[in-house]
């Protein structure tokens, strides 16, 4: 059975139900209780599509080095996995390559033990749509396998490995080595495959980049409805689904700022509690898009119960990937969810953000004003004197800059343009005299 295949989306679920047991530690002193994080892993094996048919918590300050949870209540989650014939038990906490072979052994051939990373990356990999996306998530499942590849491992896919679909490999010490050999040289060509790709999107955005174009990137918890803004900011038409992950690729749309200037607008992956470590490596290239970008949106669900935590959640990853520095407006969404006590409540908590709802479309406007304030600062005020045969600079200055005036005259077109610093250069020869 392959990583893709642990756990499968409904369409194809048909004769065999996952069916899981969530296993969950309390150690105390942190900030997400453990029933929410359990309420996330819940979501996050739905979406993987799996129904639950058991839940074990377990208090303690520090894991068990051989079972994670103690052998009494190893056994105790073995015995429940038999009664209610689970397919799958996952752990909310990372277990280490032996933890886990341990606990494999314990609930017998027929029940798999994953943790939460594992999850994780399974739904990635359903999940994932373009060449890069699933080239990124091979890469992250493969280095996440590797140390845990022993003689009866049975769910790598090999394919990926260069043999058929399907294919079981030997419980001998020198398959496994044949094994480990393999899997090292897929993740070889894996990261070769992804620095070409990477390749052509830093040209895209090094094109981008030489445009001028301001540029604003979506970021925030899964889930937050950042693809639903995107939408209905631009008139994009990207998958909206009440699941985590639903969407992993970076897409970037235009978005008309209310005084006609143009500018960029991406939605990148979105970010989770206990984000594993290797998908923030793999994905690295995907959120170059968020380190270059010179406004992040960090969208907010509004009507969520970890609301601050998912915030922090967010900023963790944020500075992981070098760009906690960079201008932030923070976007509360899905503000129709909550009572008009409540909006009051978090506008006087949040003083500098912006309250919408991207499905009514509510404070839509309010946020447009904002991004054309944040995409203001630093622009110079230029007066030109554009030529007539040169009519392609009136068409940027509308494009790339905010047209504070304009009039024909018998010399050409005089504009006044509030344009970036950088752009400066390209409307020079027509200057006039520089209004700032």
């Amino acid at each position: 059975m392959s990583g893709h295949d642990r756990f499968r989306p409904e369409e194809v679920r048909e004769k065999a139900e996952e069916r899981a047991i969530l296993v969950g530690v309390d150690r105390g002193g942190r900030s997400w209780p453990l029933e929410e994080s359990l309420a996330e892993l819940e979501r996050l094996a739905d979406t993987a599509g799996a129904i639950i048919v058991g839940t074990v918590t377990q208090k303690m300050h520090s894991p068990d080095t051989r079972t994670f949870v103690g052998k009494g209540k190893a056994e105790e989650i073995a015995e429940l996995a038999r009664e209610t014939k689970a397919t799958t038990v996952v752990f909310d906490d990372d277990l280490t390559p032996s933890q886990q072979a341990n606990l494999e052994d314990l609930v017998g051939p027929d029940t798999r033990v994953l943790d939460r990373t594992a999850l994780i990356l399974d739904i990635f990999a359903l999940h994932a749509v373009s060449r890069e996306g699933k080239l990124q998530v091979d890469l992250a499942q493969l280095e996440y396998v590797l140390p845990r590849l022993r003689g009866m491992w049975g769910h790598l896919m090999a394919e990926r490995l260069g043999g058929g679909r399907g294919t079981r490999f030997g419980a001998g010490e020198s398959q496994l080595e044949s094994d480990r050999r393999l899997t090292r040289r897929r993740i070889a060509e894996l990261k070769r495959e992804l620095k070409h790709v990477a390749g052509e999107r830093s040209l895209q955005r090094k094109a981008r980049a030489r445009s001028g174009i301001y540029r604003v990137s979506l970021v925030g918890y899964t889930n937050a409805g950042k693809s639903t803004l995107l939408n209905a900011l631009t008139g994009a038409d990207v998958l909206v689904a009440d699941r985590l992950f639903a969407t992993l690729d970076a897409t970037t749309r235009t978005l008309e700022l209310p005084e006609g200037r143009k500018i960029t607008l991406t939605d990148t992956v979105g970010f989770i509690n206990k984000l594993p470590h290797g998908l923030v490596e793999a994905f690295k290239s995907t959120l170059d898009e968020t380190r270059e970008a010179d406004l992040l949106l960090h969208v907010v669900d509004a009507s969520g119960v970890q609301l601050r935590e998912q915030m922090d959640a967010v900023s963790v990853v944020l500075g992981e990937i070098g760009v906690a520095d960079k201008p932030q407006l923070v976007v509360h969404n899905k503000t129709d969810l909550l009572s008009s006590q409540d909006r009051a409540m978090l506008a006087a908590k949040s003083p500098g953000a912006v309250l919408v709802s991207a499905a009514t479309s509510e404070g839509l406007e309010d946020l447009r004003e904002r991004i054309s304030a944040e995409a203001a600062r630093g622009s110079r005020t230029l007066s030109l004197l554009i030529p007539y045969e040169h009519g392609e600079i009136v068409g940027l200055a509308h494009e790339q800059a905010q047209v504070i005036s304009e009039e024909h005259v018998a010399e050409g077109t005089r504009v006044t343009v509030r344009v970036a610093a950088e752009l400066t250069t390209r409307f020079e020869p027509y200057l006039e005299r520089s209004a700032e």
